[in-house]
């Protein structure tokens, strides 16, 4: 066969952590999921590993693993949070890339990535290099296996970056038809001029670079590629399938052709809902009925070389008309429907950000050569620490860059040196200028890891540099006039942000009130030791006094702080912190604020921690974000019980009114209707959460709330009702025997199935799935053939849960 179809998705998300706790925070735009890198893998990236094909009944008849048939990418950063996360899509993302060695000829379909998603012509050589090198570092650590591609973020390219990849061993790399140039046949001094995105895209092409190395450059397909991402091809699999294999020629000449497309691989689930099975089917399709043959990019190239040689445009991507301007000015790309908003911030944000990474260089080489053989040789090789942080790495590391052995203080600044430069590579993320605001939650993040930079270089001596950055940050202006500028944003929204030992150690102190530690305990990337610990109760009143050494895991640094803290019994917390002083002064401090306390003068305690911490006082506020929010919802339990209690019988007074006014068309009172939505959502939730369901209660609920047309949170609701229908599932899995609770799960999904709003059954289905293929015949062979009659119970029971999750079961 000469057909050949290869379909490639770029899978990324912009960095999200925190940059002070590495960790993403939680995020109340993504509800009711807790970030958006939660949500996105849950609608595309677990249902790639997972995908369903479809029988013309709308049953499942088959799951599979898409990224085992396709070419794919990863954004490092991304795969780094997916690890920890979703540990099981990411390991099937490995387990496909070793599958896909078996169906390639031994060529995995992952293919590398530049580490930060960074627009590569817009760097200078070392950071081009260094992002080369960290993304390929990466690759190998977590695949196994050295990469034969390299994706370009936003395709964006230049011949120096090429050429940086072609001498670290990348063979291919794939650009965006527009970025073509000229082609000439091998042999051949005629070229033909392919601008405007006129390259013939189903052959390879080898790129010859400015030190005399090549590299071959797949164009992908524009039409098929835009109408997946744009144009809703992704609505049916068949469709998408004739539109692939119409790309090719009428003619089935001798020649071998690849119709091969490129997207974001979010098209697949979370752009467009249910992508992901149209591609499993458009695989299937081609595949069963034998319309061509699916590969990859090193499979092809290593069967079918390149005998035309091609020119590309430089400093040209995939994402801006105007080559790559939607990075550094006003081009006039954006992601539209702000009419009147401009986006001149972008020259001014580049040119601080360019000011930060030169001033910050020269120190990274005064600090750092002292300390480091080659300070940048060292950044280079540090993405081995970022990628193993034990004792034992950093051990290898020093013992390979240290110019000596150097003592622990030492080997801090050395750490803070490193990361001031990994920070610095950060803030160019990508996503930084891709959208239409400053103070857009993207861009803003980029601002914060410049900050992070900023406060690494104040602690090596760098102060100076935060104002005159400043200073160049606000000539970028904000679209919205409550937002003003660059400065304001940095002040508005880095600052508060920045997180020293100190602020860790505070935020231990109070969630302490809440919560039980061991002696030794992590936040985020923290780790605290607890010294010393007394907690002091009175009535509804707590004192909490101690000691603890702060110690972060990234720079080693560490502090000894002693704190103070009383809880109220409300949302009033009041306390403080310092460094320790000695056992003698701890003890002083403890002995008279206890004797305060035990005397009940609440406002001489707070005078007494005013004396005794000054500065370094702090209340709830202070606490990072999600432990904020969990100890929120702790304090406000009770109240909010009480408050449903008042709704709740609200609504009951006056339920029978509502349905009087409802069924004659009478607009209710909003009060009335505010109190039926609160009520009767809350209730909704509360039986969903519960460790049984009472379906019957249920029912009755979802009458009433339909009877008074009260809006239900659909996306709340279905996704409580989804996570404790999963856990049912689990413990089922845990306790085969258990035919009753297989009739309750039966019972849960006819309910979610009868809801008003969606319920996703997507990890149900996987365990029935992985049950019916491992258990069910177990189950049938000794209902059928022993006569046993608690499996034949079973077997019914299970069968009719899988006609409720549409799954065909094998034919008897």
């Amino acid at each position: 066969m000469n057909r050949y179809v290869c379909i490639h998705a770029h899978f990324y998300q912009p960095p999200r952590e925190n940059p002070w706790l590495e960790e993403v925070e939680l995020q109340d735009s993504a509800y009711p999921y807790h970030d958006w890198n939660e949500r996105i893998a849950t609608e595309s990236y677990a249902p790639n590993a997972a995908s369903r094909v479809m029988d013309g009944n709308g049953r499942i008849v088959n799951i599979v693993n898409n990224y085992a048939k396709i070419s794919f990418n990863f954004g490092p950063t991304l795969l780094s949070w997916m690890e920890i996360h979703e540990p099981a899509v990411y390991g099937a993302i490995l387990e496909a890339d070793k599958e896909s060695r078996e169906n390639f000829s031994g060529h995995g379909s992952a293919i590398a990535q530049a580490y930060s998603h960074m627009i590569l012509p817009l760097a200078n050589t070392r950071d081009k290099r260094t992002q080369v090198l960290w993304g390929l570092r990466d690759f190998v650590h977590r695949f196994g296996r050295e990469p034969e591609g390299m994706w370009l973020p936003e395709t964006a390219v230049d011949l120096e970056s090429l050429d940086i990849m072609a001498q670290e061993g990348i063979r291919y790399a794939i650009l965006e038809p527009h970025q073509a140039h000229r082609v000439r046949k091998k042999g051949s001094r005629e070229s033909q001029d392919v601008t405007g995105g006129r390259i013939d895209p189903k052959v390879p092409y080898k790129l010859r670079l400015p030190s005399g190395r090549t590299i071959a450059v797949f164009f992908y397909d524009g039409p098929v590629s835009r109408a997946v991402a744009f144009e809703r091809l992704l609505n049916n699999g068949e469709v998408f399938a004739n539109r692939i294999l119409g790309a090719f020629p009428e003619s089935r000449g001798g020649r071998n052709q690849l119709v091969h497309i490129a997207t974001d691989g979010e098209s697949y689930g979370h752009h467009h809902t249910r992508g992901e099975m149209a591609l499993s089917y458009a695989i299937h399709h081609i595949e069963s009925k034998g319309l061509a043959r699916i590969t990859n990019y090193g499979e092809f190239l290593e069967k079918h070389p390149p005998v035309h040689e091609v020119e590309i445009y430089e400093h040209t991507s995939w994402s801006c008309a105007h080559g790559i301007e939607r990075w550094r000015s006003d081009c006039g790309c954006n992601s539209g429907g702000r009419p009147g908003w401009n986006q001149e911030w972008r020259q001014p944000l580049r040119e601080a950000l360019d000011w930060l990474r030169e001033t910050l260089a020269s120190r990274f080489e005064e600090k750092g050569s002292p300390l480091l053989r080659d300070p940048w040789g060292a950044r280079d090789d540090y993405i081995a620490v970022i990628l193993d942080r034990s004792p034992e790495s950093r051990e290898r590391f020093f013992r390979k860059h240290a110019t000596r052995e150097l003592s622990g203080k030492e080997e801090t600044v050395a750490l803070k040196l490193l990361e001031l430069q990994r920070h610095a590579m950060l803030m160019y993320t990508s996503c930084g200028w891709f959208f239409d605001e400053l103070s857009g939650i993207e861009t803003a993040q980029v601002i914060q890891y410049a900050g992070r930079a900023i406060q690494l270089a104040r602690e090596l001596d760098g102060d100076g540099i935060e104002e005159r950055f400043l200073s160049l940050l606000e000539f970028a202006k904000s679209n919205l006039p409550e937002h003003r500028d660059g400065r304001h944003i940095y002040e508005k929204f880095v600052k508060p942000a920045m997180v020293d030992l100190h602020t860790v150690g505070a935020h231990y102190a109070v969630s302490s009130l809440f919560e039980s530690y061991d002696d030794q305990a992590e936040i985020f990337c923290y780790q605290v030791d607890r010294e010393e610990y007394r907690l002091l109760p009175a009535g509804k009143k707590r004192l909490a006094l101690g000691r603890a050494r702060i110690t972060s895991e990234i720079t080693r640094e560490s502090a000894d702080v002693s704190f103070g803290v009383l809880h109220f019994g409300d949302h009033n917390v009041s306390g403080g912190i310092r460094e320790y002083r000695g056992e003698e002064a701890f003890e002083a401090l403890a002995e008279e604020i206890s004797e305060i306390f035990r005397g009940a003068d609440f406002p001489e305690i707070i005078r007494a921690v005013d004396r005794h911490f000054g500065a370094g006082v702090y209340s709830l506020k202070l606490l990072f974000r999600d432990e904020q929010r969990k100890i929120l919802d702790m304090i406000l339990a009770a109240s909010m019980t009480d408050i449903d209690a008042v709704y709740r019988q609200l609504y009951m007074q006056n339920a029978p009114l509502m349905r009087f006014l409802s069924d004659i068309g009478y607009p209710a009172s909003k009060s009335f209707h505010a109190a039926a939505e609160l009520a009767l959502n809350g209730e909704l939730k509360r039986a969903f959460e519960a460790e049984t369901l009472d379906i019957d209660a249920i029912r009755g609920t979802l009458y009433e709330a339909e009877g008074v047309k009260v809006a239900l949170d659909g996306a709340g609701l279905g996704y409580t009702l989804r996570k404790t229908i999963e856990r049912m599932m689990l413990t089922f899995r845990e306790n085969l025997a258990d035919i009753v609770l297989l009739a309750h799960i039966d019972a849960a999904v006819e309910l979610g199935n009868s809801l008003p709003f969606e319920v996703a059954f997507w990890k149900t289905q996987n365990l029935y799935w992985e049950m019916l293929q491992e258990v069910y015949p177990e189950f049938r062979v000794r209902a059928a053939g022993q006569g046993d009659e608690d499996a034949g119970e079973w077997v019914r029971l299970f069968s009719v849960l899988g006609e409720k999750l549409s799954v065909r079961l094998p034919e008897e």
